[in-house]
């Protein structure tokens, strides 16, 4: 009995701060804020946390100092893949020694805003990370002391903005398939309501003048595989291209489909990319090119920028750029005509 509660008693302050070769008050400020320590001792105690799996007592600590512990996160129903965006936020708020409470809103920005404002007004918070926007002026009716942070990847109709709408992993797969011997693109563009979408757009017409290539032309889209099936068959024999370039990967699966029933080949007579790395991209008869998008590092940094206005720590970023092409056998060379 002794010997099973010793193996799963918590590690102390003390025990980290004699691992770490500090005091036990050097570790309890730097659990506070990282500000002011040396690199050298900052590299110690992280060491000595990560070697005893040290977390704070959260419990004891809101009894000492009034604090919580304790973070929110918003999440709006129709966010897109709120998992992965929810675990690189809360595997952020950890690492600072924070719990994370995941609440998610039905509504709009306004059920959202009060909803927000509920949840910091209960005092059991310490702040709020809002992956969605809400109301302007909040702020102004924030509790005393309350901290909220509202994530910029999203429009207030959850459209991505910001680096969700970062076009340039488009513009590096064209260059690629260029180099491949391509000359000829289609563009199957999603639904133009969409930032992201009106950016892929404008990037593939640039890179298109650009590099001097020739377009078999741009449809206007609506993120349904059925649209790069109808894109597709609506082309000649004489038009058709040796590369599509896709909004997302269900569109790309659409122009693939519509390419096999016309007796052509992926990639050995067009290569197809697409959008979002879904999960199935690698299994498909192709495996299918892709943009992987980090919606964990989204998270994290989203989380970052809470973490650092209650504590004044400042984490490790996600790495950039966030997003990357994840290349598979649906692209090739272009075919000898």
């Amino acid at each position: 009995m002794t010997e099973r509660s010793t193996e799963s008693r918590r590690p102390t302050i003390k025990e980290v701060a004699r691992l770490a070769g500090v005091s036990h008050q050097t570790v309890s400020r730097y659990l506070r804020s990282r500000n002011g320590l040396k690199p050298d001792t900052l590299s110690r105690i992280d060491a000595a946390v990560n070697e005893l799996n040290y977390r704070p007592n959260l419990v004891a600590r809101s009894m000492r100092t009034r604090r919580t512990g304790r973070l929110a996160v918003l999440l709006p129903t129709m966010l897109y893949n709120p998992a992965r965006m929810l675990h690189g936020a809360t595997e952020a708020a950890h690492e600072a020694g924070f719990s994370v409470e995941a609440v998610s809103v039905i509504g709009d920005t306004e059920a959202r805003t009060e909803r927000m404002l509920e949840i910091a007004g209960t005092g059991q918070v310490e702040g709020v990370l809002a992956l969605a926007p809400i109301s302007p002026g909040v702020g102004d009716q924030l509790p005393q002391g309350g901290t909220i942070v509202v994530a910029a990847d999203f429009d207030d109709q959850m459209r991505g903005i910001g680096e969700l709408a970062d076009a340039s992993p488009l513009v590096a797969v064209m260059e690629r398939l260029v180099e491949y011997g391509h000359r000829r693109f289609f563009h199957v563009a999603g639904n133009l309501q969409f930032a992201s979408a009106r950016a892929r757009k404008a990037a593939y017409l640039e890179t298109v003048e650009r590099l001097g290539l020739e377009s078999a032309g741009v449809v206007d889209g609506d993120w349904s595989g059925k649209s790069g099936y109808d894109a597709v068959h609506s082309l000649s024999d004489e038009q058709m291209p040796t590369a599509v370039v896709a909004a997302n990967d269900i569109v790309a699966s659409g122009a693939i489909r519509a390419l096999i029933e016309r007796g052509l080949d992926v990639p050995g007579d067009v290569s197809v990319t697409g959008w979002d790395n879904n999960e199935a991209c690698q299994y498909l008869p192709p495996g299918l090119t892709s943009v992987e998008l980090n919606l964990e590092g989204l998270g994290r940094n989203a989380m970052l920028s809470l973490v650092k206005a209650i504590s004044g720590r400042e984490l490790e970023p996600a790495p950039r750029p966030l997003q990357h092409v994840v290349w598979r056998e649906s692209t090739g060379p272009a075919p000898r005509r």
